[in-house]
């Protein structure tokens, strides 16, 4: 699945074209490598999101293509506490 629909199915963010905006300007990085919103996440991969002063990191658990409100925390583990 790509990384921009990754992150709107899984409600990381909020809506793709935000997602994909964000992949553009470089904010997004997958184990540890700043990746476009094409990118085909996997199960065990590593996502950072750097938005402004803040940073949120997530690993990835699952990978479906729908996803309800309360299954989609499922899809990832948040990594900062």
């Amino acid at each position: 699945m790509r990384l921009d629909k990754y992150l709107k199915v899984s409600r990381i963010i909020k809506r793709r074209t935000v997602a994909n905006e964000a992949c553009d300007a470089g904010k997004i990085e997958v184990n540890g490598r700043v990746q476009r919103a094409s990118y085909d996440v996997k199960i065990g991969d590593k996502i950072t999101i750097n938005m402004g002063a803040t940073s949120h990191s997530y690993e990835v658990l699952e990978v479906s293509e729908h996803a309800l409100k309360e299954d989609a925390a499922k899809m990832y583990k948040a990594l900062d506490k």
